[in-house]
């Protein structure tokens, strides 16, 4: 993949806070990149550098090719804010015909925008009604669109799915993988681990300003916990006493051990429970998470 954005050695100070202390991470064409940190990690201010609002005291930031600065045209890169950024009292296609002269549509093509954001956000039927009427996921629709009808290559997009229901969180997913299908770079910061994991090509992981970790979440899982997984069995009764190879605290009905190899250890594992005559009522094989990594590279303190 050639690279959609470049970002290297981010430096911004506010006062005497080093918000981003040499940050940087490259966007590759077409993909869905997660940038993940703890609260005052540097995701804020980092993506509003991109995104012209903040001015770096240092470092680059390229987009497709070309040095991009609070100074040079953003045309083709595309904003959409954690906070909704709609106007309540005008329709979905008010909105979007606003929206779509501010980033400099006219006529016909703008015409054809509106359609066509209409239809993608699923929005057709509700597009003459006012805003303030639509549901928490219908307006986090429409906030993408009204970020996007100038056809950008890179996206920004900062929390899309906070506080929406998992149909509405679906259905967004859905809107990106039109995206990206048509070669749009995604950049997504999100708290949402599980979905990070599930839907992003490669997650960036940014703390005290600085990227600490960047890869697919197989690789990091593989760099910083290893490949091991965990073995849970729910046994009947619950043992007497322990078990060759397992972990268990007595009294409990519960049994783990780590599993190097799947195929080789755990039916081992299975026949040792067998020969104490314990029946196994479930069993869950599971490897890390990425909110493990996440954990383990940022720690467990609370960051308010």
């Amino acid at each position: 993949m050639s690279d959609a954005l470049v970002v290297r050695d981010a430096r911004k100070s506010f006062g005497g806070t080093e918000a981003l202390r040499g940050a940087g991470f490259t966007l590759r064409s077409g993909e869905l990149l997660g940038l993940l940190g703890p609260n005052g990690a540097g995701k804020t201010t980092l993506v509003r550098a991109i995104a012209g609002r903040v001015r770096l005291d240092g470092g680059t930031v390229e987009l497709l090719g070309r040095p991009l600065s609070a100074d040079t045209p953003h045309g083709e890169l595309g904003v959409v804010p954690q906070e909704i950024a709609l106007y309540p009292l005008l329709t979905a296609r008010e909105n979007l015909d606003v929206f779509g002269r501010l980033h400099g549509l006219a006529g016909a093509p703008l015409r054809d925008k509106v359609r066509w954001a209409l239809e993608w956000t699923a929005l057709g039927d509700r597009a003459d009604e006012p805003v303030k009427a639509f549901s928490g996921g219908m307006k986090r629709r429409l906030n993408i669109a009204c970020g996007l009808l100038h056809e950008p290559k890179v996206v920004l997009l900062d929390e899309p799915t906070v506080g929406v229901d998992p149909q509405s969180r679906e259905r967004i997913y859905e809107m990106l993988d039109v995206l990206r299908r048509a070669g749009v770079s995604l950049l997504l910061t999100t708290h949402h681990l599980e979905e990070a994991q599930a839907r992003c090509d490669r997650i960036v992981v940014i703390d005290r300003g600085q990227v600490i970790a960047e890869g697919t979440v197989a690789e990091l899982i593989a760099q910083h916990l290893g490949t091991t997984r965990r073995l849970t069995l729910t046994v009947d009764p619950p043992p007497s006493a322990a078990l060759e190879g397992f972990e268990w605290a007595p009294g409990t009905a519960t049994l783990q051990a780590p599993i190097a190899d799947v195929a080789a250890d755990l039916p081992r594992l299975l026949r040792t429970v067998s020969e104490r005559g314990l029946a196994i009522r479930d069993i869950d094989v599971r490897q890390h998470s990425l909110q493990a990594v996440f954990l383990h590279l940022t720690g467990k303190e609370l960051r308010e």
